[in-house]
């Protein structure tokens, strides 16, 4: 067996905010991308994916919910039979590795499933986003469920809040100077404990005022302005919110990258921003001028997303 092509996914804004319930944008990002396929003898990491799968399918065996019911039968023989995730999606770097197998998982063995080619109203958008969410939450404590639903719709979503999402219209790439690169900060980032940070920080009234009013705020405007492609405010706006992630979100931005972050806001040649929950992985960056920001970043492994 060989399933389809499920790919990973990048949070360009939102991160943290849509837990509180602001807005978010994502987009498939092609160049990583995982499928199911069996083996008769499994090694190294194929036969960890295998084992991976098998405790899975036990989660998914006990779930008893209303929303999505499995072909366990299937699921559990494929597995026997060799069944793992070849994929290509770096794990605990943000860019929805869990959230392509559990899309893949889904495709494949959901009784019922809501097709991709099917009219996606916002109840059967939301109704993916509850299933996704539970399947998930295996892999990260508590999870929205929106990297799976991204990776299995493979369209751009947009959040505007939890009960309301739809696929976006992003602008299409243009051959300019400006652009959303991902930095490597060559560490592995672990989901669960920090977002444990940021609920701990929640606690704090200071804290919840400047998500809902600069963090959520400058969010907001940079997704507005991002679909809009009003590229020039974009920028302004970016830096806003880099300014903000830098000063309160220290324990996610691991600490070799301090300095860069806070280089790229004073020097304007690019602007650093979470990707995922960070304290690890990827490092999102925006810049007008990408020849520039590489040339500021030569000891950095960049790799391009999107251009303006």
């Amino acid at each position: 067996m060989k399933g389809p092509l499920f790919y990973a996914k990048i949070l360009l804004f939102g991160e943290y905010g849509i837990i509180k319930d602001s807005k978010g944008l994502a987009i498939p990002f092609s160049s990583y991308k995982g499928a199911l396929k069996s083996a008769k003898n499994l090694t190294g990491e194929a036969e960890k994916s295998n084992q991976s799968l098998a405790k899975f399918y036990t989660y998914l065996a006990n779930l008893n919910s209303d929303l999505v019911s499995f072909d366990l039968g299937s699921l559990k023989n494929d597995i026997d039979n060799g069944m793992y995730f070849d994929s290509s999606i770096p794990q605990g770097y943000g860019v929805g590795s869990s959230g392509a197998l559990v899309a893949s998982i889904y495709d494949q063995y959901a009784n019922n499933k809501i097709t991709v080619l099917e009219n996606l109203t916002r109840d059967k958008l939301l109704t993916l986003k509850q299933i996704f969410s539970l399947m998930e939450s295996f892999f990260h404590g508590k999870s929205s469920g929106l990297d799976p639903l991204n990776s299995y719709l493979s369209l751009p979503i947009l959040i505007n809040s939890k009960e309301h999402i739809e696929p976006a219209g992003i602008p299409s790439q243009k051959e300019g100077k400006g652009a959303v690169f991902l930095l490597d900060s060559e560490q592995v980032g672990e989901t669960e404990p920090m977002v444990n940070i940021f609920m701990n920080k929640m606690k704090n009234e200071g804290f919840r005022k400047m998500i809902s009013e600069e963090f959520a705020t400058h969010t907001d405007a940079c997704i507005e302005d991002f679909l809009q492609g009003n590229v020039k405010s974009l920028f302004g706006n970016v830096k806003k919110l880099s300014k903000v992630v830098l000063a309160n979100f220290k324990p996610m931005i691991p600490t070799a990258f301090h300095k860069v972050w806070e280089k790229g806001i004073q020097t304007n040649d690019y602007y650093l921003k979470l990707c995922g929950s960070g304290g690890g992985g990827y490092i999102l960056g925006f810049t007008e001028d990408y020849e520039k920001a590489k040339n500021s970043l030569k000891d950095y492994k960049l790799e391009l997303v999107y251009r303006f």
